[in-house]
């Protein structure tokens, strides 16, 4: 008797629920049927037909993994929605895995190779968002609390007993800043927590799979056989086929630690934590320090305590660079730098707490007559109330760490496009701004004074624009001879990518940051009086972010309408192939070809112009950005007090930006919640979403927690253990069609990667949907690229030679493509008809990116596939063949 196949689906992105994965309809008048869960739980579960029988040649399994990322309602929704929150610390993660150039083995990575340089460039950045995050939460607790809130009719807006911040003794000095940087230190150790716990979440480390086998007998569902009784599970006689030994890796999916990093993640959350913390602490201790310089006691808690501050800073940039971090080794200690950057941290938050509890100092001018006085907004002509009543200095941090990053940004784009050469011109870049801000300064006495019109925002754009100079030296070349597969498959950007994604998410974080700041001032200030000014006012340059934003959502309304463009241009062309010169088709038929044009040509559209597109707009982007940084740093507003003709305009620009910012974390919240409850938000936004959070958190420790790391093991647990069982248990199967849609495919391959040799001779991928060349091979080419595919379908072939990979594609469906990565390729024609046939009333679906199984070429495959399964299993009438 012929054995028998198991066809285990994963779904994609929209969370497919299992019913429908297996194909279950429901009958007129009857309740659909359920699906029974075999394995795992509500959260990621096997789930089988309740029809299905243990003589099925073909049992079809659904692994559901939807509900890590946007699975329907569950109580955890507010949870995972306020995850959406955290989208620029996952984009800046995704960065890291965009590197070209990575080794397969990540321990022949090298500190000064083009892909370890890259990735401490990346992690800089990394860091440095963090330290974004905690400059607008300092701004909101140290800035526009404890410093520009001074009376309690300010102070009433804030929930708590915050009222005695205008009364005696920490009304007075600089002790309100200390209460003040409670609120960047209480949401960094909630991050801290939640980062901590989120591993809990996501890790599943597979279970060996030889240990999973029928030697003791284990219950069996009621319905196995026909009695009601399962057989006992008898000892295997014979013994698997010894596994050869690893060779060198050649795709970093094998490295058997790729989904194990607990460890590393918990050292790099303590680097980003202490240094949030040492940031948050900088902004009123450097305060303190310029304004107002100590002497005596204040003076021997307070240099100290910058020396600490800087200790942190320094060692974590340099760890960042070591392999202790960047190695993932599974749940490893912390080890001792990470120790000593969190109790030097501890030190530093202690010595700047008492030097701002301290009383001021004669040696510079006091901080209290600095402070806006209260009544701002009801006499706006008292003294210190001008139009920035920020924290001194803190507009002139903000925009330096804004360019700075820019540059940064830069220098990973150079770096992974050009090898080290690419960073000549960021690095000089950087010093020339930084000695020209030195001279315009007067802080280089030996030389002569700088021309009187020379100020530090008139070097930004020169300075960049030679930075970028290193974004267009040519780009190394891979060793690969096929490169690429096919048209649009060649790197993305040009191997700009990890600054392209990067940047998107670092405009992200500042749009969140420069709208939660916005969001804040707005609950202070109230309503201002007629002919008032407001009590608080946000930092002038986040003031100019509103005015940024609305010019880039200007220029992303441009590309959308250049891709609308383009749409309709293939939708002519696809229409054209479809309806010949001389046609004698019917109306209804001209319907039906306009239909199946449009899918046809957002097919056409996303495979050969989505990149095109984004790269298009992220350097229009990187413009405004650009001439943003200069705007900053000139200390000056978007518009004067009082606009008048143009200047109004700006003005009015400005204002609907800074009102869009002001509600954007909000609205970014409400869809992360939308995406769990409702189908048609969740399948737009999901795309996204699952792409971002398949990375382990390798780059950003405080980024959504990576559902691979739990989806990947269980489904590598499930398929070695089914094979591993013995014979006579009803439980196993003689090989296994991994079947994937959409991102499933991107699971699957990372399992089949993962699986021992002996199991992968038993298993045939269907992958459907797929994006592995045109998308995936083309951002994160270390992976994907036509030099690392190619190893999916070395591993897949027999030692007769025999491939055991099919993709099936349709010329509807946005992101089904061919893989052309050495597999077999199947057409699936779509729809079936262009009229109703075989005695239908309505016409033929088009199904677009959905229902690959039931089509008729999936049907005819899957049954090829499964005679070739049963034959490579060795039965007692024949060996091996």
């Amino acid at each position: 008797m012929l054995g028998r196949v198991l066809e285990l689906r994963v779904h994609g992105v929209s969370n497919t629920p299992p019913g429908q994965i297996l194909g279950l309809r429901p009958e007129p008048g009857v309740d659909p049927p359920q699906p029974w869960l075999v394995a795992g739980d509500t959260v990621t579960g096997f789930y089988r037909s309740s029809a299905s029988g243990p003589d099925d040649p073909i049992v079809v399994e659904a692994y559901s993994w939807g509900q890590l990322t946007s699975g329907a309602r569950t109580r955890r929704d507010v949870e995972r929605a306020l995850w959406t929150l955290l989208l620029p610390f996952a984009l800046a993660n995704v960065a890291l895995h965009a590197r070209p150039g990575i080794p397969a083995d990540p321990d022949s990575e090298r500190w000064g190779s083009r892909s370890g340089l890259t990735a401490w460039l990346i992690r800089l950045f990394c860091l440095s968002l963090t330290g974004t995050l905690v400059l607008a939460l300092t701004g909101i607790g140290v800035d526009l609390i404890g410093w520009q809130c001074v009376d309690e009719h300010c102070l009433r807006r804030i929930p708590g007993p915050w009222e005695f911040l205008a009364h005696g003794w920490w009304s007075e000095h600089a002790r309100a800043l200390a209460v003040g940087l409670l609120v960047p230190l209480g949401v960094l150790a909630m991050l801290g927590l939640v980062a901590w716990r989120t591993y809990q979440y996501e890790a599943e480390m597979p279970a060996d799979p030889v240990t999973v086998t029928a030697r003791t007998p284990v219950e069996a569902p009621s319905d196995v056989t026909a009695g009601g009784e399962a057989p006992a599970a008898q000892p295997v006689d014979e013994p698997e086929p010894a596994e050869p030994p690893p060779g060198e890796l050649a795709n970093p999916l094998q490295d058997p630690t790729f989904w194990c990093g607990e460890g590393q993640l918990r050292r790099s959350a303590v680097l980003h934590l202490c240094t949030g913390a040492v940031v948050a602490a900088a902004v009123p201790l450097g305060t303190v320090l310029a304004m107002d310089p100590p002497r005596g006691v204040r003076a021997a808690v307070a240099w100290p305590t910058v020396a600490v501050l800087a200790a942190v800073v320094l060692i974590a940039v340099v760890a960042l660079a070591q392999p202790s971090l960047t190695r993932r080794a599974g749940a490893t200690p912390l080890g001792p730098r990470s120790i000593t950057v969190a109790v030097l941290t501890g030190l530093g938050l202690a010595g700047t707490a008492l030097c701002l509890l301290l009383p001021d100092g004669p040696a510079g001018t006091p901080l209290a007559e600095l402070r806006p006085p209260a009544g701002c907004n009801r006499q706006p002509d008292l003294p210190q109330c001008g139009y920035d009543r920020s924290l001194p200095g803190f507009d002139w941090v903000i925009a330096w760490v804004g360019t700075g990053q820019l540059l940064l940004l830069i220098a990973v784009g150079s770096v992974a496009r050009s090898g080290r050469r690419g960073l000549v011109a960021p690095v000089a870049a950087t010093l020339l701004l930084t000695l020209g801000t030195a001279w315009s300064s007067d802080w280089l006495p030996v030389v002569p004074p700088a021309p009187a019109p020379l100020a530090a925002w008139h070097l930004v754009v020169p300075a960049v624009a030679l930075a970028g100079t290193g974004l267009l030296l040519p780009r190394t070349r891979t060793d690969t001879e096929s490169q690429p597969l096919e048209p649009h498959t060649d790197l993305a950007w040009g191997g700009r990518g990890p600054a392209l994604v990067a940047g998107f998410g670092w405009v992200l974080c500042v749009s969140y940051c420069a709208g939660l700041l916005y969001w804040v001032t707005d609950r202070l200030t109230g309503a201002a009086p007629p002919g008032g000014r407001s009590a608080v006012v946000p930092p002038v340059p986040v003031m100019w972010a509103g005015l940024a934003f609305a010019v880039a959502l200007v220029a992303l309304g441009a590309t959308a309408a250049r891709a609308g463009v383009l749409f309709v241009r293939l939708r002519r062309e696809e229409y054209a192939d479809l309806v010949a010169a001389g046609h004698r088709l019917s109306g209804h038929d001209l319907r039906r070809c306009r239909d199946v044009s449009a899918y046809r040509a957002l097919h056409r559209l996303i495979g050969e112009h989505a990149v095109q597109l984004v790269g298009d707009y992220a350097a229009a982007a990187g413009v405004l950005v650009t001439v943003g940084c200069a705007a900053v740093l000139s200390r000056s507003r978007p518009h004067p007090v009082s606009p008048t003709g143009g200047a109004a305009v700006v003005e009015t620009v400005a204002d609907v930006g800074a009102a869009l910012l002001g509600w954007l974390p909000v609205l970014v919240a409400a869809v992360g919640m939308l995406v769990y409850r409702t189908d048609v938000v969740r399948r737009s936004v999901g795309v996204v979403w699952d792409v971002a959070t398949f990375w382990p958190r390798a780059a950003h420790p405080l980024a959504p927690p990576s559902y691979a790391e739990r989806a990947v093991p269980q489904l590598q647990t499930r398929a070695a253990g089914l094979l591993a069982l013995s014979p006579p248990d009803p439980r196993g199967t003689d090989g296994i069609i991994l079947s994937g849609h959409s991102q499933g495919t991107v699971i699957c391959t990372a399992v089949i990667l993962q699986l021992p040799t002996r199991w992968r001779r038993r298993i045939w991928f269907f992958s459907y949907g797929c994006q592995l060349t045109r998308l995936y091979g083309r951002v994160f080419p270390a992976y994907f690229g036509p030099d690392r595919l190619p190893v999916l379908a070395e591993v897949l072939t027999r030692p007769s030679g025999m491939l055991g990979w099919t993709n099936f594609w349709r010329n509807t469906d946005p992101v089904g493509w061919p893989v052309t990565a050495g597999e077999r390729d199947v057409a699936v024609r779509d729809p079936e008809a262009l009229h109703p046939s075989a005695g239908e009333v309505i016409d033929p679906p088009i199904r677009s990116h959905s229902g690959y199984p039931e089509a008729p070429e999936f049907h005819r495959e899957r049954s090829r596939v499964a005679w070739q399964l049963r034959r490579a299993v060795p039965s007692p009438r024949r060996g091996f063949g």
